[in-house]
């Protein structure tokens, strides 16, 4: 952990920044391991170059340090909100006085901790830190890749569980239900990484439906997006099922997709550009016709963010390194017809890729 904050200390450095706030989420927990929710009250962790990291928080956590790989040094203040004031101006004091270039998650951070900082940091300027957090996570360890493998596990046998749930007569919600139930009973950590997607006939040509109550009928193809957490670590799978005599036309989508799946995961190898994943995707169903119908990128990265760097699109520069992790997800959606999408986890290695997922990706009849 000591190589990981002395990384980012210098990236700060060379992004000119004086400091870097943190609340809690991903960046959060990848350096301090500390699962914190964040509701009412404020919770701020301030990392300055050369100081102790300083964390903001209520009195009754400061216990849960304890757990951090980090010396952290407790800021606490007691149930009174007058005196969160107090709490941040102590936490900054290094900088107090100084015209401080502060660096932010520009996603993350909440206007309830930023106005507390900026009250106490009046001459500071707050930036985004983006580009040096993004580099951060972007290649995982050994360690990082086995919790992703084993939420990807957890997935599988999740959905192997629930496949008998999956018929004519029941609704898109009491699958997405029962998948909930068996995520939890094959090991997934909560939350979730997203809620599952159960989308049936003409609703699986949105690509990131809700599940309604929508019953699912003979013919129809049934579309399940899922995951599952491991220490933090998110899963992020798709697959399409058939229920009876499956659409000719949907038969052939599903074919194409697969091809693409398939030519996109050979193409990976470190050294090359993200975008040329997307390509080696989007040139098998542009060959074959559809390319109007694959209406988004070939996938995202994946570790503690179920959505993260690298992202898979085809003016994506980033060359691959090995220990990347992200989806290929390529699919093709038809207005009022449904939808298929194919979509597997795989780890950049020194040789190529390796496909942590590996769930049947034929277009199975549950009927048969």
């Amino acid at each position: 952990m000591a190589a990981i904050l002395e990384h980012l200390y210098n990236r700060l450095q060379q992004m000119g920044l004086d400091a870097l706030v943190l609340i809690p989420g991903p960046n959060f927990f990848y350096l301090t391991h500390l699962q914190m929710h964040l509701f009412e009250r404020p919770i701020c962790l301030l990392l300055i170059p050369g100081e102790s990291p300083r964390l903001v928080l209520p009195a009754f956590e400061v216990q849960s340090l304890e757990k951090s790989p980090l010396d952290l040094q407790a800021v606490p203040y007691p149930d009174d909100p007058t005196a969160w004031e107090g709490a941040f101006a102590q936490a900054v004091r290094p900088l107090q006085g100084k015209a401080s270039r502060i660096g932010v998650e520009p996603t993350r951070l909440r206007f309830l901790e930023l106005n507390l900082l900026q009250k106490a940091l009046p001459n500071a300027t707050f930036l985004s830190a983006e580009e040096a957090l993004a580099a951060l996570r972007l290649q995982k360890s050994e360690a990082e890749v086995a919790s992703l493998r084993k939420a990807v596990e957890i997935a599988q046998v999740a959905l192997q569980a629930t496949l008998p749930a999956i018929r004519p007569g029941t609704s898109e919600r009491e699958i997405a239900s029962e998948l909930y139930i068996q995520l939890l009973r094959a090991g997934s950590e909560t939350p979730l990484p997203f809620a599952p997607i159960i989308a049936s006939g003409p609703n699986a040509a949105n690509p990131h439906v809700t599940p309604e109550d929508r019953v699912l009928q003979l013919g129809d193809v049934v579309l399940v997006d899922w995951g599952a957490t491991w220490n933090g670590y998110c899963a992020d799978l798709t697959r399409v099922f058939g229920l009876g005599n499956i659409p000719p036309d949907l038969k052939v989508a599903h074919e194409i997709v697969l091809a693409a799946n398939q030519a996109a995961r050979a193409r990976v190898r470190p050294g090359l550009p993200a975008g040329e994943i997307d390509r080696a995707a989007r040139s098998v169903i542009e060959r074959a016709g559809y390319g109007a119908y694959f209406t988004h990128r070939t996938g995202h990265g994946l570790g503690l963010e179920a959505h993260e760097p690298p992202y898979i699109y085809a003016d994506n520069t980033l060359p691959l390194a090995t220990g990347m992790v992200f989806t290929i997800e390529p699919g093709l959606y038809f207005p009022a017809m449904g939808g298929i999408r194919i979509e597997d986890n795989v780890v950049v290695t020194e040789t190529g890729c390796l496909t942590l997922s590996d769930f049947p990706r034929d277009l199975i009849n549950l009927l048969e």
